[in-house]
């Protein structure tokens, strides 16, 4: 009689202390202006014999946004843009995860911001080999890029702006 070992699937729980959704948006067309938002949660089932099989779920509080300005983030949390009353999380959840390279996944999933649902696409890279930390506990790493568009979640405000005059000196 022989025996046949069974999936291997883990569930990791996303460390909030070690973890960030990080964002970047062109400024009033000038400059980038980097955030994140510091409450998140999310779970990883990730199944090593077949990654088809794995999912990812994650939910961001909208309010916990930051942008390092007060007044810019009281203003993406207002009814310009995220409104936070009415819209209090981000979401994301998996539709499937398929490997692209050596260390390298794709996720693609249902993202919904703003009670707009998108499918978009994460690119991954890891998760890491499981390791312990100093306290004894097991755990992985990786890092996951999408790239957006706000205008397809609703997010429209914009201000007009006046083109900026060139002008020239000589010396």
């Amino acid at each position: 009689m022989s025996t046949i070992a069974a999936p291997q699937t883990a569930t990791w729980n996303l460390d909030p202390v070690h973890s960030a959704a990080e964002f970047k948006v062109k400024h009033m067309m000038i400059s980038n202006v980097k955030g994140q938002f510091t409450a998140i949660s999310g779970v990883l089932s990730l199944d090593e014999a077949d990654l088809a099989n794995s999912r990812v779920e994650a939910t961001i509080d909208a309010a916990s946004i930051t942008t390092r300005d007060a007044q810019r983030d009281a203003h993406l949390k207002s009814a310009d843009f995220f409104d936070v009353e009415t819209f209090p999380t981000l979401s994301f959840k998996s539709i499937t995860v398929k490997r692209t390279g050596g260390n390298e996944l794709a996720v693609p999933g249902d993202l919904t911001i703003h009670g707009v649902t998108r499918q978009v696409v994460f690119h991954v890279e890891g998760p890491t080999a499981p390791g312990k930390d100093p306290w004894g506990n097991t755990r992985v790493g990786l890092s996951a890029v999408a790239k957006i568009n706000r205008k397809d979640f609703g997010l429209t405000w914009n201000a007009a702006l006046e083109p900026v005059a060139s002008s020239s000196a000589t010396m």
